[in-house]
C-alpha cells in the first residue's frame, strides 16, 4: 500500500494522527478514543474520533494490536510523521554543553567513543560512531624468515606504527627472495597507502617495469593483501549503550530485543548500512524493516555524517533503539553531535 502525502489528510486526521503518534512515542502504548478525546481538546466525541482513527488504518498510518481497542503507528505511519509532521526542538543548553564537554581535544579516537557514550546517554539508547578507514602510509615494509614456509611481513607506517603479519612461503623459497621483495617496496612503494602501493605493483607488472622475478611480485602482493583484507574486517564501529536496549517496558518483547542486540553484534552489517548514509549530505532515518537488516527487530537508526578538515564525509554518528524514539529529540542531537565532531576534525 502506498502512503498517502500529509496533504491528503483532513486537517481533523492530522490532528488526530499526530496524537496518537505523539502519545504513542511518549508512552510506548497503543492510543484509544477517549484517550485521544481528552488529550487533544477536539471537541469530537469519541465514536467521531474512532471512525477517523479507522480510516488511518485503512490507509495502514494506524494499527490495532489484537491485545488492545486502540491504536497505534505503523512504519510507514511513522515515517510519514516524521517526514511531513515532526517538529524538531533544538537541542537544549544541556545537551550542547554535555557533548562538547565529551567530544574535546585529544586522539581522535577517543573523541569518536565519547561521541557514542554521550548519545547514549542522552537518548537512552545505543550510541553508535562509524569510524573513519584508517589506511597506513607506507614508511617501510619487509619480511623476516621465520621458518622455511613462513615470514613475518613487518609494515612501518609514516604515522610511526609497526604492524606485523605472519605469511606463508611457497616451498622451496630462498632468503634472497626475501630481500628482492624488501628491497623493491623500499624503492618503488614508500609514501604510498596500500591501495596505491597495490595498485603501482600491478601496474608495474603488468607493463613489464617491475624488474621483479614473478615470485618475489607474488610475495609482495600477498604481503600487502594482508593488511588490506585485515582493514576491511576490522569493526569500524564504536557501539555504547547496549543495556538502554533493555528496559522494563521491553519484558514483553524480549525476542525482539535479542534480535536487535544480536544485530549489534554483526557490527559488520550495521557498518555497511551507516555507511550508506555517508554519501548523503545530511541527516539518515532509517525506521524498521525499511531496511533488510532490522526487519525482525523493529528497530530505528537516525545518523548524520560528519566531516574532515577537506569538507570530505569522514564518518557517521547516530543511535539505534526501538522505533518508539523521540525523533523530534534525537534527530537534533545526533545533528548537533555530527557538527561537533566536524568542528574537532577542522
Amino acid at each position: 500500500m502506498t502512503t498517502p502525502p500529509i496533504s491528503e489528510l483532513s486537517a481533523r486526521a492530522r490532528d488526530i494522527f499526530r496524537v496518537v503518534v505523539e502519545s504513542y512515542l511518549g508512552t510506548g502504548a497503543p492510543v484509544g478514543s477517549r484517550t485521544i478525546a481528552r488529550l487533544a481538546g477536539l471537541n469530537l466525541s469519541p465514536a467521531s474520533i474512532r471512525n477517523v482513527m479507522q480510516d488511518l488504518e485503512e490507509l495502514g498510518l494506524l494499527a490495532a494490536p489484537h491485545t488492545s481497542a486502540g491504536r497505534m503507528p505503523t512504519e510507514s505511519g511513522l515515517r510519514l510523521f516524521v517526514d511531513g509532521m515532526m517538529q524538531a526542538a533544538e537541542p537544549s543548553p544541556e545537551e550542547r554543553a554535555a557533548i562538547e564537554a565529551r567530544i574535546t581535544g585529544g586522539p581522535v579516537e577517543d573523541a569518536l567513543t565519547q561521541a557514542s557514550a554521550v548519545l547514549s546517554g542522552l537518548s537512552s539508547c545505543a550510541g553508535i560512531v562509524l569510524v573513519p578507514r584508517h589506511e597506513p602510509v607506507l614508511r617501510q615494509f619487509g619480511f623476516v624468515p621465520l621458518s622455511h614456509d613462513q615470514a613475518l611481513a613487518v609494515l612501518v607506517g609514516a604515522d610511526g606504527s609497526v604492524e606485523n603479519r605472519v605469511v606463508d612461503l611457497p616451498p622451496g623459497t630462498p632468503p634472497h627472495l626475501l630481500v628482492e621483495a624488501s628491497s623493491y617496496v623500499s624503492a618503488r612503494l614508500t609514501g604510498l597507502t596500500l591501495r596505491e602501493a597495490e595498485e603501482r605493483l600491478r601496474a608495474e607488472i603488468g607493463q613489464g617495469r617491475a624488474m621483479l622475478d614473478s615470485a618475489a611480485a607474488d610475495l609482495i602482493a600477498r604481503g600487502l593483501a594482508t593488511w588490506s583484507e585485515d582493514g576491511e574486517a576490522r569493526p569500524v564501529l564504536i557501539v555504547r549503550g547496549q543495556a538502554n536496549l533493555i528496559d522494563p517496558d521491553a519484558a514483553a518483547d524480549l525476542e525482539r530485543v535479542r534480535q536487535l542486540l544480536d544485530e549489534l553484534e554483526s557490527k559488520q552489517e550495521i557498518a555497511r548500512l551507516l555507511d550508506s548514509a555517508r554519501a548523503g549530505q545530511g541527516m539518515k532515518i532509517f525506521i524498521g524493516s525499511e531496511n533488510k537488516l532490522f526487519s525482525l527487530s523493529g528497530s530505528s537508526v537516525i545518523a548524520a555524517p560528519y566531516r574532515g578538515g577537506d569538507g570530505r564525509v569522514v564518518g557517521v554518528v547516530g543511535v539505534i533503539g526501538p522505533t518508539r524514539l523521540n525523533y523530534a529529540r534525537v534527530v537534533p542531537m545526533v545533528d548537533f553531535t555530527a557538527q561537533t565532531l566536524t568542528r574537532l576534525m577542522a
